[in-house]
């Protein structure tokens, strides 16, 4: 992974837990969170809930080691479900 990657302001990590992550893709996060960390901005959006980051991420090391770097001094912000925010929409009339 190049190194710029790591030195660029601000990384979002959109819609996080998709998909599954492989081998490769897990070494790369890593590499580039580790070079961050400390240093600059990585927010996450997710739907899917932090007890299952694991899961995605697949290899328990890599992903304790991982999610070490991405929630070590984050900022959690959950946000209200899209089906609440739909139930609260009134009929236009």
């Amino acid at each position: 992974m190049a190194h710029a990657d790591a030195r660029t302001s601000l990384i979002v990590l959109d819609d996080w837990g998709l998909s599954s992550i492989g081998a490769e893709a897990r070494r790369d996060l890593l590499e580039l969170l580790a070079d961050r960390h400390g240093h600059r901005a990585t927010p996450v959006t997710s739907q899917l809930p932090g007890e299952h980051w694991h899961e995605v991420i697949g290899d328990p090391t890599l992903a304790d080691a991982i999610l070490d770097r991405l929630v070590h001094n984050a900022y959690r912000i959950p946000l209200p479900s899209r089906a609440s925010q739909c139930a609260n929409v009134k009929p236009e009339t």
